[in-house]
Formats: structure tokens, C-alpha cells, sequence
């Protein structure tokens, strides 16, 4: 229905200037908002091109937070913000990679060192020994036995071989001065007896361990004393060999550890780079 009584030019007028004043206002106001944005928006790619990244992303940061109507700014930060993202994987990547290189020589170095034992048909991954504690040299002999897997993860064995068990569940390791370190039970025990002779082991990983392993490392020079604690006790000095394996197989698993470390971030960074490039494409 058509309105009795339509406006005439003049009350039209009052009511059109008005809005165009409005739409003059707000297209100058986001016009100014725009410009605004921009200006952090090329700070950020000056930042970007001079290698200062984490600035190139603050800059970024400000237009999102600071500017959430200039859409084409916002739109052109998240343009770099990946760009930004990909150049820094990019630079990890290659510090990961020059850094393995360096560490796997020197792995590649040491392990003539070494004894691995590893048994394809089941096995995914081996251990490392030291020549003098393998099994065939240490029949009928209580002592500490170490050994580090592929991965770096290092573990200690308590032998003991007698004429009686003593169910021994824990080590203590004392120096000349008095300081000790003493394992918690071992949660992986085992008993057997062979021919008359009473044989034990328990096991403990580097971590767990009350940190007798880090002791030994640091007491490395001088004369032990080992002790195991169970039913009955038993005690007897740590030789000169037992001490060098545990150095040399303690070195070898932070060697291990550092290079499966930089393997894992490696990953994660290749995973990254491959995630922005996604995104990249996407837009």
C-alpha cells in the first residue's frame, strides 16, 4: 500500500543527507582503520625480510588483536604469519640436520667400542655392551652389568652368583668418603638356580635408579664399594673394568639420547613445515 501522504523534496532530503553523512563516516573511518593496520603490516614484512621473525609476528599479533575490522590487512598478515612459520621451520631444520651430522660421526666413531647384541627374528631394537661384561666373560660372577639400547635408554643389571640366595631387591653403591646411592626395589627381578649355584638379577633403569648410575659416573676413579640389599646382604668391591663400562656406556647412551632427541624434534619440525605448506596452498 502506497503512503497517503508521500514526503515531499525538502523532508526527503532531510532524512537522505544525513545517512550519506553516516556512509561518508563510516567508509572514512575504515579507510583510516586500513591504514592503520598497514602500517604494522609493513613493519612487520621490513622485520620479516631483515630475519627479525618473532618482531614480523608481534607486528602481525598487533593487527589481529588491535584491528579486527581491516579485513584485507588481517587477511594479508596470515599470508606472511605463514610465511614467517615456514622460513623458521626451514631454519630448524637445518640446525637439526647439521646437528645429527655432527653427533652421528661421533657415534659412528665410538661404536667399534662396543658389543651389539641383537637378535633380528624378535628384536626391533639392540643393546650395547661393553666388551668386558659380555655374557661369556662374566660366568659365575656376581657383579653390576650395563647396557644402553639404540635409543640411548640405558639399564643396570645386580648379578649375583653364590651358594645361597639372598633375594636381594635393591643396590647401594658407597664411596671412600662415606656418600652412597642406593637404588628403590627393583621392579623386574629374577631367581634361578643352576646346577647347585644360586643366581639373581634385578634390574634398573637409568632415572629410576636412585641415580647409582650418575654416582658411579662421578666416583668413576675411585674405589666402590657395592652392596646388596635383600634378606641377607652382600658386599664387594666395584673393580677398575666393572667402573670403566659403566663410564663408557653411560657416555654412549647421552650420546644415544641427545641424537633420538633430534631425531623426534626433526620429525616434528618436518611435520610443521609440511602442515603450513598445506595451509599455504590452501589459500
Amino acid at each position: 500500500m502506497w503512503p497517503t501522504n508521500p514526503l515531499n523534496p525538502k523532508e526527503m532530503n532531510k532524512i537522505l543527507l544525513p545517512l550519506s553523512l553516516m556512509l561518508v563516516f563510516a567508509l572514512t573511518a575504515c579507510q583510516d582503520v586500513e591504514k592503520q593496520a598497514s602500517r604494522h603490516l609493513q613493519a612487520a614484512r621490513q622485520a620479516f625480510d631483515e630475519g627479525r621473525y618473532n618482531e614480523a609476528k608481534l607486528q602481525i599479533d598487533s593487527i589481529k588483536i588491535n584491528f579486527p575490522k581491516a579485513f584485507e590487512t588481517r587477511r594479508a598478515g596470515i599470508r606472511l604469519m605463514q610465511q614467517v612459520e615456514l622460513k623458521e621451520q626451514l631454519i630448524t631444520l637445518a640446525y637439526l640436520d647439521s646437528m645429527l651430522q655432527v653427533q652421528r660421526q661421533e657415534l659412528n666413531r665410538r661404536l667399534s667400542n662396543f658389543v651389539l647384541e641383537k637378535d633380528t627374528a624378535y628384536q626391533r631394537i639392540g643393546n650395547y655392551f661393553h666388551p668386558s661384561q659380555v655374557v661369556e666373560k662374566n660366568l659365575h660372577r656376581s657383579f653390576l652389568r650395563f647396557q644402553v639400547d639404540e635409543r640411548g635408554v640405558m639399564d643396570m643389571t645386580s648379578i649375583y652368583c653364590g651358594n645361597a640366595y639372598i633375594h636381594h631387591s635393591a643396590v647401594k653403591v658407597t664411596a671412600p668418603d662415606g656418600t652412597f646411592a642406593q637404588t628403590p626395589p627393583s621392579k623386574d627381578s629374577y631367581e634361578t638356580d643352576n646346577l647347585g649355584q644360586k643366581i639373581e638379577q634385578a634390574d634398573f633403569r637409568l632415572g629410576s635408579d636412585g641415580n647409582v648410575m650418575g654416582f658411579i659416573y662421578l666416583n668413576r676413579d675411585k674405589p666402590l664399594r657395592v652392596e646388596y640389599l635383600g634378606d641377607r646382604r652382600y658386599t664387594y668391591p666395584m673393580n677398575t673394568t666393572d667402573r670403566q663400562a659403566l663410564a663408557a656406556i653411560y657416555e654412549l647412551s647421552q650420546l644415544l639420547s641427545s641424537i633420538t632427541r633430534l631425531e623426534k624434534d626433526q620429525k616434528e619440525s618436518l611435520q610443521k613445515k609440511s602442515f603450513v605448506e598445506r595451509k599455504m596452498t590452501e589459500h
